[in-house]
């Protein structure tokens, strides 16, 4: 299995200017994700209240659990897989938002592997399943594509007054969105906010509806 690095390297040898964002995105410096109490975070929470946006969560908490062994879709003892708190965080996610007065549109999308599925089932209830939304080191020789795919699950107009809710995983979101959301900029649990433009996209901030004290990020490599 290549390492994750070495893919991200490939993928931008092989010169595929669509799998990059446009515009401020790609000028910001790394982001820090805001819970919804602090200035920033109740400005993304005011913008989405608006509607038009993405909303793309990584999956919940994961710390303490197996590293992923298999990356074989459907072999749950092969994955990384959601932490009790994982779970319980995950219970929130849609509550929260409601709470907040953000509305999701149907269906919310999610990734296959377990983590991103039950991250947002138990968040959202029925949700669609979609290759669309793999992990990248579960894409194999399909990796260029699930990358387009985010792109353009990122880039598509949202009609105003609801949000487009995808759930899945941190590193296709660099590779597409770049170093703003690298380090530990996203964290478990948290969503990107992005304005769709069409033909690209920007990265209005992350938002941690549901923080967990100390969490964020687990230690498999």
């Amino acid at each position: 299995m290549p390492d994750r690095r070495s893919l991200l390297l490939a993928l931008l040898a092989s010169g595929l200017p669509a799998l990059r964002a446009t515009g401020p995105a790609m000028a910001q410096a790394r982001l820090v994700p805001h819970a919804a109490e602090t200035t920033e975070g109740a400005a993304l929470v005011a913008r989405l209240r608006q509607g038009g946006l993405v909303m793309f969560f990584r999956h919940a908490d994961t710390r303490g659990e197996n590293c992923d062994r298999s990356y074989r879709i459907g072999d749950r003892p092969g994955q990384r897989n959601l932490s009790p708190e994982g779970r319980a965080q995950s219970a929130r996610i849609g509550p929260r938002l409601a709470e907040l007065g953000i509305a999701v549109a149907r269906p919310v999308l999610a990734g296959p592997v377990f983590r991103a599925r039950d991250t947002a089932e138990l968040a959202f209830g029925v949700v669609e399943i979609t290759d669309s939304l793999l992990a990248d080191d579960y894409a194999g020789g399909r990796l260029g594509w699930v990358l387009a795919e985010h792109r353009r699950l990122f880039s598509a107009p949202v009609p105003p007054g609801t949000n487009r809710v995808l759930v899945g995983h941190r590193t296709p979101a660099i590779m597409v969105a770049g170093d703003p959301v690298g380090g530990r900029a996203f964290p478990e649990g948290a969503a990107l906010v992005l304005a769709p433009r069409g033909d690209g996209f920007e990265v209005l901030g992350i938002l941690d509806p549901v923080p967990l004290p100390g969490g964020g990020f687990h230690e498999c490599g």
